[in-house]
């Protein structure tokens, strides 16, 4: 994650190409990524015609200040 220059946070996930959200605070975006992450998985997995991928959690993170 890292402080946009607008206000607000911008995190992504380098593992997980285009998988990246924005929020206004640390929470907001804690949460935003949690779901865009499951949701990447999710169609991923649809893609592949495999079960879905259960997210359970993500919290190792990085803040620029």
């Amino acid at each position: 994650m890292k402080k946009s220059e607008n206000g607000g946070y911008v995190a992504f996930v380098p593992d997980l190409p285009g998988c990246h959200t924005q929020g206004d605070t640390l929470e907001d975006v804690r949460k935003y990524i949690k779901d865009a992450i499951q949701l990447y998985l999710e169609v991923e997995s649809d893609y592949l015609n495999e079960e879905p991928t259960k997210f359970v959690s993500a919290e190792m993170m990085q803040v620029e200040i």
